[in-house]
């Protein structure tokens, strides 16, 4: 028996299967070691390739997929073929009763493992019987593993572009939100989209967390790209926690509320993802509230709530900047409006 072959084949084995089951099936462990270090060196090439205006990035998320399920079946494939010639005997030609060369290995440990049972070559009778067996299984739980992170990464996706065209919905800047739910009085109807706004987030912060590949799925279009709609939405949230009095601004609870679950969200990809920008954002203005009636705290007041969030407001910065997207404007108003 050749033992480098075999040591060699078996490391790559334990490798991918770790790394194929810590992915798949780890909620808490986001991506394997090999997986999470291949999907950032291919997104740090898709950045220096593309653009914020680049096709190639909205392709970058489905590009990060093929290539990692490549790798695990190459790897996979490489480590079996290995394994099975690390002995001689191991495999025995059905047809010409020859000798068994390499790429005669491979074409037996491909349609082992993606079960295909040709049979035009056999594994030797009794060890080399039950290594083919675990191959076939190792096969099985690759294909049925993949193909449900697959679907479970493409409804995910979906999701993620629900929850930012919905924040679009109520309005494309921060202060816009809180003007167009102002009727003179209070802020009408606005607890009901927060509080579904907060659930979808929360569900997008599993999510994150489950499938850490989300992350590198780049929407061309600002009002469907979630990290846009993240710095939108924590903006609004801050002017109404911060810059509207207490008795004018809605439930305290329901601000409160939306605003852990942005900040949970940014633990979740700063983990993994992101780094705090060197510098703040823009801050939101007070102006385009007052222009629409809205009563609010003094300027210097507003600025010092603002000192104290400054590293959140990095970490969103930061996040923004890490989807090659700029910061949303602050005029609070639509275009042409």
């Amino acid at each position: 028996m050749d033992y480098l072959h075999f040591a060699l084949g078996s490391v790559l084995l334990a490798t991918v299967v770790v790394d194929l089951l810590w992915t798949t099936i780890w909620v808490e462990g986001g991506a394997g070691p090999l997986t999470s270090r291949l999907l950032a060196w291919a997104w740090s090439g898709f950045r220096r390739i593309g653009d914020r205006n680049s096709r190639l990035l909205t392709l970058s998320g489905p590009l990060c997929l093929v290539i990692g399920l490549t790798v695990w079946i190459s790897l996979l494939w490489a480590g079996w073929t290995l394994i099975f010639a690390s002995a001689d005997s191991a495999i025995i030609d059905t047809i010409d009763g020859g000798p068994v060369s390499w790429l005669d290995r491979l074409y037996f440990t491909g349609y082992t493992i993606f079960t295909l049972g040709n049979g035009d070559f056999a594994p030797r009778d009794g060890i080399w019987q039950f290594v083919t067996t675990l191959a076939t299984a190792s096969g099985m739980l690759f294909v049925t593993l993949s193909v449900t992170y697959v679907l479970s990464v493409l409804d995910a996706v979906t999701q993620k572009r629900s929850f930012a065209s919905n924040v679009s919905g109520l309005g494309t800047r921060s202060a816009e939100i809180l003007r167009t739910s102002w009727d003179g009085d209070e802020f009408r109807g606005l607890d009901v989209p927060l509080n579904e706004l907060t659930s979808q987030l929360n569900v997008l912060t599993e999510n994150h967390k489950a499938y850490p590949i989300l992350h590198y799925f780049h929407s061309r279009q600002s009002d469907r790209a979630p990290v846009t709609s993240i710095a939108i939405l924590d903006d609004a949230l801050t002017l109404l926690r911060f810059g509207v009095p207490e008795s004018d601004r809605p439930s305290d609870t329901i601000v409160k509320n939306a605003r852990m679950s942005v900040h949970s969200y940014l633990g979740t990809v700063h983990e993994t993802f992101i780094e705090p920008a060197d510098r703040s954002p823009p801050d939101p203005a007070l102006d385009s509230l007052r222009e629409a009636g809205i009563p609010t705290v003094s300027n210097e007041e507003f600025a010092a709530s603002l000192s104290d969030l400054t590293e959140r407001r990095r970490t969103v910065l930061g996040l923004v900047e890490s989807d090659v997207r700029e910061w949303p404007s602050l005029d609070g108003r639509r275009p042409g409006s």
